[in-house]
């Protein structure tokens, strides 16, 4: 068997590797998504406004801060997985070390959470408003 030590492996380079490298983040997104409910239901909720971004014909600005904050939540549910996953992988036994950091990065989507929401009443709700 041909080993290739760590440093070899990032000095290689080409399309093969390129291409290759993005199966990891989709093996990823795919795992979080079949695993994590909290990031089924931001998915669910994401679609659902770019939904109401058409309905409601969001300018250029509007979509950019829309999609930020977009990426920012689904991003940061996903930092938690990975925290939750190393935390579970090194201790199964409960340590109030790993119940902070599990709490804290929970911390960290709960807020980007709220400013979404915030994000999302300051464009979308002028708009209701204006319906009637």
């Amino acid at each position: 068997m041909n080993m290739i030590s760590r440093d070899e492996r990032k000095k290689q380079r080409g399309i093969k590797k390129f291409i290759n490298s993005f199966s990891y983040p989709i093996r990823g997104l795919k795992y979080a998504y079949r695993n994590e409910q909290n990031l089924t239901v931001d998915v669910g909720i994401s679609i659902l406004v770019a939904i109401a971004g058409f309905i409601f014909k969001l300018n250029p600005t509007e979509w950019v801060v829309v999609a930020f904050t977009i990426g920012a939540v689904i991003s940061l549910e996903l930092v938690n997985t990975a925290i939750e996953a190393a935390i579970d992988m090194v201790t199964e036994e409960y340590h109030p070390l790993a119940k902070v950091a599990k709490d804290t990065s929970a911390a960290a989507v709960f807020i980007i959470a709220i400013v979404a929401v915030i994000v999302g009443l300051i464009i979308f709700l002028p708009k209701v408003i204006s319906l009637f």
